[in-house]
């Protein structure tokens, strides 16, 4: 059953692991999927939205958050202190189907910061991993992956670190499942490589409660509209229109 209600953690590491992008690691007991998220408030102003942000790793008595700062929310979690407390809510959402691809090849597919819930995914699969990480210069995050991985694929924008343009140019279609998450772009792309093959995707988008009650997240599938906390945030690629 989920936790409707708020807690609040304490903060034991905030760091910048690179431009923009901020590590983050909370004290507690947590238990949930791989691929769910968390809604986390770490601002007095009761006009601002709380954050979905998503795991990004879970171990003993500790949660680990990664985000990119993009507006003021995110800010505001940046400039938190070891010891300061945030408040959150969750798991939520559905998560990552994994039980059945035990064993089998599997790619990760990230796009910048949707390389965030691919760690504890890599982690927990028990399977033949390759990572596919596009970036569009400075690339990040990307060593936690090594002990978990077979094979990573790297690709920038610029072509400063790996294959010059778009991850999705580079993806083998020689995988039993692909999972995704990015900018919406990239997930089209790789749902227009055609792979007759489970492709899931992790969408993103804002949201004003992440439990399903205020609609702010609706995105449209083939089977009309779906919430994104709700019946997300994975989705079979077929599934979503972009």
């Amino acid at each position: 059953m989920e936790n409707k209600s708020y807690e609040k953690v304490e903060i034991i590491l905030n760091e910048k692991i690179s431009e923009g992008i901020y590590k983050m690691d909370v004290k507690g007991e947590f238990k949930a999927k791989v691929g769910q998220f968390y809604m986390v408030k770490c601002f007095e102003d009761g006009t601002m939205l709380p954050r979905p942000i998503s795991i990004c790793d879970m171990e003993d008595n500790k949660l680990t958050f990664l985000y990119a700062v993009v507006g003021k929310g995110t800010k505001i979690m940046s400039e938190k202190k070891v010891g300061d407390n945030i408040e959150i809510l969750g798991p939520l959402g559905n998560g990552f189907p994994i039980d059945e691809y035990k064993g089998k090849k599997v790619a990760l597919v990230a796009g910048g910061i949707g390389i965030a819930p691919m760690l504890y995914l890599a982690k927990k699969l028990e399977a033949d991993v390759d990572l596919y990480a596009g970036f569009r210069d400075e690339i990040y995050f990307t060593e936690e992956f090594k002990e978990f991985t077979k094979n990573t694929y790297i690709a920038t924008n610029t072509g400063s670190v790996g294959h010059k343009g778009f991850i999705t140019k580079i993806i083998k279609g020689d995988y039993d499942v692909i999972y995704c998450c990015g900018p919406n772009p990239m997930m089209n792309s790789v749902k227009n490589l055609g792979f007759d093959i489970p492709v899931y995707v992790s969408l993103e988008s804002r949201m004003g409660c992440g439990i399903g009650a205020c609609l702010a997240c609706s995105c449209k599938t083939k089977n009309g509209m779906k919430r994104i906390c709700k019946e997300g945030p994975v989705f079979e690629v077929k599934e979503v229109n972009f």
